[in-house]
């Protein structure tokens, strides 16, 4: 403890020394302390946001390279109300938004964190498990996917250790996960740069042009895609069909841009530094540099790849008319299924043999439309990088994503565990909270995550998350407010009013895809009949009735009616 406090006296002098040398020096001395936004975006850079860039190259090609950025622009703007409110005030913020808020917000949160943490361990581990087998060639094959689990999971746990060991541990901790997020983003940059100089290359104005907020996309498919639905025999049934797909995909992308589980980690990843509000400045800087920057970088390559590669690019084989050995089963069977939901939308039977007599255009939208997956992506580089080169640069990249992830979502689980028995952050109690996302993160892709439980833990468990990350934000935004809790912190003037509409604008922003989210779901709880966005409608009904109240009781208990 006593080498833990030096070490911190060491750090503010050097951030007030630095700050009489000038800006420079304080920029230098930031990025040698920064550390909480680099842990940020370890946890945003994985699996959630590869398929989700995936998915948006796909269905919206260059046309909405704006939406994740945008997205993590607003999620910092709250992170960094987070961070103001934890630093300034020195609170816990699961206590502060129980005593100054509302017990119903605060409960809400870390039960989804937990939640969070505990399901989404599992796509990590079957995606870098996938990876190391099909990409790297380590320990190939069906038979050695527990041994690669388990690999992970004890490489995830050695760099976990490391993080609750020492001061040295936690420097070489600091150290590793960077370089995992920087190993992720030159992997894409290589993706990139790979096409760039292929023989087509790369638009490079149309990818500026992207980077201007489309939010008509809402409501209108990409442009790309006009000319096909206008040609198609139902121009009424793509249209609802490919904004309904763009819907999906941009809210895909968005809720992993900023998680529920994100907000928690950055107010009790700096409590486990012991910064103040000394560091306060260093706080918006390491977001500025640690989560933003990496993230733009990595999900934009990302985009751009997919795009690139399968934007407006029926698979080979599949619009013909014919079926092609070199389609995988997978992707015909989704192109069927789109063809059979067509000529069912106009009352017509689902025979596979009309199929090629349908206009061409609605073949290529139903090619279009098909899920290609990461290791597709990797498949479509050969031609120009060569099966090697491209496997491998691909690879690396998802692996260092999904071991990034999984030792973020450990870390969370140990400071949620923690902070729910109200024990400080360290010891044993930390280390069996850091196991259990491992723990489920091995047993679900071994066991769970290829089969139908896949669907009853992750869409509940991401509408959940969904619907809550509005109401942290909420949350956040009354301790932002909160004059008594801050004092003198709290924002004064144009800055006060300049924090308030940023924050209003994230906060619509997370409703607004909560929404969507809730709304655009079709899923049905297989064998019950019951729709997933009645559930999630019905749970956000009750978490807002339990907060109004728990808020009027407590106005009554500080105000008693006067006796007769």
């Amino acid at each position: 403890m006593a080498d833990s406090d030096a070490n911190l006296e060491r750090q503010r002098q050097r951030l007030r020394e630095a700050a009489a040398r000038g800006p420079t020096a304080t920029a230098l001395a930031f990025l040698r302390l920064s550390g909480p936004g680099w842990l940020q975006s370890a946890v945003t850079l994985g699996g959630g946001s590869l398929a989700g860039s995936l998915y948006l190259g796909i269905i919206g090609g260059y046309e909405m390279m704006w939406l994740q950025p945008l997205m993590m622009l607003f999620g910092i703007v709250m992170l960094s109300a987070i961070a103001h409110v934890t630093l300034s005030t020195g609170e816990a913020p699961f206590r502060a938004l129980n005593r100054r808020v509302n017990p119903v917000l605060g409960w809400a949160w870390i039960v989804a964190t937990l939640m969070a943490n505990l399901v989404w361990a599992m796509p990590q581990f079957s995606l870098g498990g996938a990876a190391l087998r099909q990409n790297l060639g380590i320990l190939p094959g069906e038979d050695n996917k527990a041994l690669v689990a388990l690999c992970l999971a004890a490489v995830s746990g050695l760099i976990v250790w490391l993080y609750d060991s020492s001061a040295r541990g936690y420097r070489i901790f600091d150290l590793l996960l960077k370089g995992m997020v920087a190993v992720v983003v030159l992997s894409f940059f290589g993706v990139v740069a790979i096409l760039s100089l292929g023989p087509a290359g790369l638009p490079w104005g149309e990818i500026a042009a992207g980077f201007l907020p489309r939010p008509g996309l809402i409501f209108e498919p990409a442009e790309s895609l006009r000319g096909p639905i206008a040609a198609s025999s139902d121009p009424e049934y793509w249209h609802r069909t490919v904004v309904s797909a763009q819907r999906d995909r941009m809210v895909a992308a968005a809720a992993t841009a900023v998680g529920i589980n994100m907000t928690f980690l950055l107010p009790y990843s700096m409590r486990k530094r012991g910064w103040d509000r000394d560091f306060r400045g260093l706080a918006r800087f390491d977001l500025a540099t640690g989560l933003f920057v990496p993230f733009v970088l990595a999900t934009s390559c990302v985009v751009i790849a997919a795009a690139a590669q399968f934007h407006g690019k029926p698979e080979p084989g599949l619009i013909e008319g014919r079926t092609s050995a070199g389609v995988p089963a997978k992707l015909r069977v989704e192109y069927e299924a789109n063809l059979s939901a067509l000529l069912r939308s106009n009352g017509e039977a689902c025979d596979p043999e009309k199929f090629a007599t349908l206009p061409e255009a609605d073949r290529v939208l139903a090619a279009t439309l098909i899920q290609r997956d990461a290791f597709a992506l990797a498949d479509s580089l050969k031609a120009l990088a060569g099966e090697g080169w491209s496997q491998t640069v691909f690879g690396i990249g998802v692996v260092g994503m999904a071991v990034s992830s999984i030792v973020i979502l450990m870390l969370i689980n140990g400071f949620t565990v923690c902070e729910m028995f109200g024990r400080p952050s360290r010891g044993w109690l930390y280390r069996v909270g850091a196991l259990l996302p491992a723990v489920s993160g091995v047993f679900g892709a071994l066991y769970l995550w290829s089969g139908k439980a896949q669907f009853y833990l992750a869409v509940p468990t991401s509408r959940f998350g969904m619907v809550l990350l509005p109401i942290a934000y909420i949350g956040f935004f009354f301790l932002m407010n909160h004059r008594r809790l801050l004092g003198d912190a709290m924002p004064a003037g144009g800055r006060r009013v300049a924090w308030n509409v940023l924050m209003t604008i994230a906060i619509a922003l997370s409703l607004t895809g909560a929404a969507i989210s809730i709304l655009n779901d079709t899923a049905v709880l297989p064998g019950t009949g019951i729709a997933v966005r009645h559930l999630a409608t019905g749970l956000a009904g009750m978490l807002a009735g339990g907060a109004l109240l728990v808020f009027f009781l407590r106005k009554r208990r500080a105000n008693p009616p006067a006796s007769p």
